[in-house]
């Protein structure tokens, strides 16, 4: 067992990234060895293709993030709520999560508008119930999920970074934030992700046709990302963590590329822990899944798909944490990971969602 006390670390608040790289393959990357634990090398994420082989399968997850952000007025009172779309469950009903001043009560109604223009208004919906996580509200429109979000959701940007933002008085606008917290490569089929797959945060198309230029082929998976996947670990131990569900899609191609790089000596190079999910959930001799998942990796975990991974660096008391340190080979795999992570620290990294790349070796 894990206890959860030790995924803690101390991080400066300057070192929050708040806006990403520009470009955004100028962002710093720590490479490291699973098997080595002397190796650490400081690079630019440019450098990328250094680092790999023409045999090699870089596998992504090209799932889009919507503008799941929503922000609102209950019409009776006038007050204000704040909240996250996370899954349209059926036509005009969603589970949201939402927060307000007042108590919050089946049958209340609630005008939407933009969190950051109130002039851009939506429908009114009505909260009908309570949902496995927050509400089940119905909405007073014929408008999909995603033409409603459009027009008065914003991006969904962590708590930190707009915390951060509001300490430092920092009006970026959210078009600017939908173009930056999302991957040059989503696959805009599938606005489903509620949050990013960060670690893809940092590809741009030029680095992209370098990659391809040598060879290396690249595979996608789907995870729809969901709000569970940053919720910190309240548990003594990480493994009583009550894991969050998300869905996701492995196709017949993807596990074929992974199967025909390493029969040529190449290796499965997993850009993000949501891709390392997808991967790591697929049923022994599957050709291909679909389904949920409520995989947790901890230390000790057999990784059967993932050769080298591409990170970025994590929150305190996630399983995301726990999920990377369980990915180094080491008697003490978490402690050798917050070692790292001092290091980079002291060696001034940006951290989370827009911050700095971790790549970690064979």
């Amino acid at each position: 067992m894990l206890p959860t006390d030790r995924l803690e670390y101390d991080l400066p608040e300057r070192l929050i990234a708040t806006h990403p790289s520009e470009p955004r393959d100028a962002s710093r990357m720590m490479v490291v060895s699973r098997t080595d634990p002397d190796r650490v090398e400081h690079r630019s994420f440019r450098d990328l293709p250094a680092f790999l082989a023409p045999t090699d399968v870089l596998v992504r997850n090209r799932s889009a993030v919507l503008p799941a952000r929503i922000a609102g007025r209950r019409t009776d009172s006038g007050g204000r709520i704040e909240g996250l779309f996370l899954e349209e469950r059926n036509p005009g009903e969603w589970n949201v999560m939402l927060r307000s001043n007042g108590k919050l009560r089946e049958g209340q109604r609630i005008a939407l508008h933009h969190p950051e223009d109130h002039a851009l208004t939506g429908p009114t919906f009505t909260i009908s119930g309570r949902g496995d996580a927050g509400w089940i509200i119905r909405l007073e429109s014929d408008a999909s999920a995603a033409e409603v979000l459009d027009r008065v959701g914003a991006t969904p940007l962590p708590p930190y970074i707009l915390s951060a933002r509001r300490s430092a008085n920092d009006l970026t606008p959210d078009q600017r934030d939908r173009a930056d917290y999302q991957t040059v490569y989503a696959d805009e089929s599938d606005r489903t992700s509620v949050a990013a797959p960060t670690a893809g945060l940092h590809f741009t198309p030029e680095l992209i046709r370098q990659i391809d230029a040598l060879g290396v082929q690249s595979a996608d998976v789907l995870l729809r990302v969901g709000a569970g996947t940053f919720a910190p670990v309240t548990s003594n131990t990480v493994e009583d963590h009550p894991i969050h569900s998300e869905r996701i899609s492995v196709p017949a191609r993807t596990i074929d590329a992974i199967a025909h790089a390493r029969a040529q000596g190449g290796r499965s190079v997993v850009v993000g822990t949501t891709t390392v999910r997808a991967l790591e959930s697929l049923p022994p001799g599957a050709d291909r899944y679909e389904g949920p998942t409520e995989l947790l990796i901890t230390p000790g975990f057999d990784f059967q798909h993932t050769d080298a991974l591409v990170t970025n660096f994590h929150l305190p008391r996630s399983t995301l944490l726990a999920m990377v340190g369980a990915f180094l080979d080491d008697g003490d795999p978490v402690g050798r990971l917050i070692r790292y992570y001092k290091t980079a620290i002291d060696n001034q990294y940006r951290f989370y969602s827009f911050g700095d790349a971790m790549l970690i070796l064979p």
